[in-house]
């Protein structure tokens, strides 16, 4: 029987036959994190695939649709690592998805190099503000600022973990896209595709996706911008097709 802690909750997970648990004053998954695993190319037989700060497991349980390969989600937070434990073996996924606690850093040493063909990564956005400015929830901390991780520290991990040829993507947001394409040159990843996400056509973008290809040739496309809300303030058609799947140009 699954067991529910505190304020946990059971919600569905999109359009797809997923459960997954959810806390508001502990985890939540964003849209950001969706949009990222349906951004990354995935291979469909077979691979291993990992997913570095992967919260509440979102990731790794949408990924199960895509790919029969195994998958892999590394969690700092023993509570949110609890969290996806649970929700993985409810949807008994446990045969092709592994939970790890542990730190980011300590992977390569832990897991290998090279070992992975896809990694993926929602990595805190923000650096570590004053001490008096840091949210007073340690969860919600943790995973929005760059306490336990720096940028540098996941494009770094990232690279050791991938093999050569392998892929790897993140989700982070436009101010840091020259960081991100930098840090990602210096550790042998090459920027090869680039989407831009808009809340609203006319206003600016608040979130990218972008994947690189380990020891890859320089050849970056820049794929369509992804619009979220119409005017009528409803997800787009676009965006629909991508959470839902076809039919839901339909709805």
């Amino acid at each position: 029987m699954l067991e529910l802690f505190d304020d946990e909750r059971l919600d569905h997970l999109l359009g797809e036959n997923l459960r997954i648990i959810q806390s508001p004053s502990v985890f939540a998954f964003s849209l950001d994190t969706v949009l990222l695993a349906k951004f990354v190319y995935v291979p469909i037989q077979k691979g291993n695939l990992l997913d570095l700060c992967t919260g509440n497991g979102v990731i790794p349980l949408l990924l199960s649709k895509r790919t029969k390969g195994d998958i892999t989600g590394v969690e700092i937070q023993q509570r949110i690592y609890s969290m996806a434990k649970r929700s993985i073996e409810f949807n008994k996924l446990s045969t092709q998805i592994k939970m790890i606690h542990g730190d980011i850093k300590d992977m390569p040493k832990e897991l290998g190099h090279g070992k992975y063909d896809i990694v993926t990564c929602n990595p805190p956005y923000f650096p570590t503000p004053k001490q008096d400015e840091i949210n007073e929830n340690e969860h919600l901390a943790i995973a929005r600022h760059e306490i336990h991780c720096t940028l540098e520290d996941v494009i770094r991990v990232s690279s050791q973990l991938v093999k050569q040829g392998g892929k790897v993507a993140f989700v982070h947001r436009p101010g840091r896209l020259l960081d991100i394409v930098t840090l990602m040159r210096k550790y042998r990843l090459e920027p090869k595709r680039l989407q831009f996400v808009y809340p609203k056509a006319g206003k600016e973008a608040n979130t990218l996706l972008i994947e690189g290809i380990k020891d890859g040739k320089p050849d970056l496309k820049i794929l369509q911008p992804l619009i979220v809300y119409n005017e009528e303030n409803e997800y787009t058609k676009e965006l629909q097709t991508i959470l839902y799947g076809e039919d839901s140009k339909e709805q």
